[in-house]
């Protein structure tokens, strides 16, 4: 009726009904491909173990295969692995997640916001799910694993995911103003951490001047530490937990700020232009 306001709903009620939006918004993003949200995780273990042995032959074939850290050979190539996996996952979680010109933005509730949070959170669970299975079904299958530190080693893999997700912040408030620049970019930079994140290497074994072509790299730190929690022979020296945390919080002020810009000249002509 004309002149009925809302009811009064107070800091927590908002939050709580913010929440149960996010999370509808991320089954329905993670069931957005496959029906079946088990048979998304299981595309997602298909392609770490793919990933996996393909390194892993690769390295067999050129006669390297000696981990750089006393250790499980295959636990130090999927630590790696695993950290690129999630921090590329949350760069496409948030490029991919509904703009400001998208049909969905029209209901009251949903904001960009929710839509990117909804994104990150399916990607996330799917990533963390997928790689507790692949780690218990070698630790049972294949060989014992142990790691000295799992409460570290799962802080940076979080570390490692919301670099992504600050990256793709940045990528996102792009997006609407330069869509084919917008995917370039997002294209360039996860085709460049293949190599760029250092994932088969160890910072403590490269060169001054192969340091420097890699620890600008938030993931490259990530990745590093990662492995100083998982190994108890290795100590990480040239890398640093406060650099990743520094840099993922700048990009995010950044994304957030372009973001904001974006929505509130957001066109229902930029849809036509994706």
């Amino acid at each position: 009726m004309i002149g009925q306001t809302q009811p009064y709903q107070s800091s927590w009620r908002k939050a709580l009904s913010m929440a149960d939006v996010i999370y509808h918004t991320a089954v329905r993003d993670v069931r957005k491909t496959h029906s079946n949200a088990l048979f998304a995780i299981l595309v997602n273990m298909l392609q770490l173990v793919v990933m996996v042995a393909s390194f892993y032959l690769f390295f067999v074939i050129l006669g390297i295969r000696q981990s750089a850290i006393r250790g499980d050979f295959l636990l130090y190539m999927m630590s790696g692995i695993f950290l690129f996996m999630c921090h590329i996952k949350a760069v496409s979680a948030v490029t991919s997640s509904e703009g400001p010109a998208s049909p969905m933005m029209k209901h009251a509730p949903m904001t960009t916001i929710i839509s990117i949070l909804a994104s990150l959170l399916g990607a996330l669970y799917i990533q963390v799910i997928s790689l507790l299975t692949v780690l218990f079904l070698y630790h049972v299958i294949v060989n014992p694993i142990e790691i000295q530190d799992p409460v570290g080693a799962m802080g940076m893999l979080l570390l490692a995911f919301f670099t992504g997700a600050a990256v793709g912040m940045c990528l996102v408030a792009l997006k609407p103003w330069a869509p084919q620049l917008s995917s370039i970019l997002t294209q360039i930079y996860q085709r460049a951490n293949m190599i760029a994140s250092g994932k088969m290497f160890v910072a403590n074994t490269l060169p001054t001047f192969m340091l420097k072509m890699f620890d600008w790299n938030p993931l490259f730190h990530a990745i590093d530490q990662a492995r100083g929690f998982i190994f108890i022979n290795y100590n990480p020296h040239n890398s640093s937990i406060i650099y990743p945390i520094v840099v993922g919080l700048i990009l995010l002020v950044i994304g957030l700020m372009g973001e904001f810009f974006t929505r509130k000249h957001a066109s229902a002509s930029w849809s036509a232009r994706r």
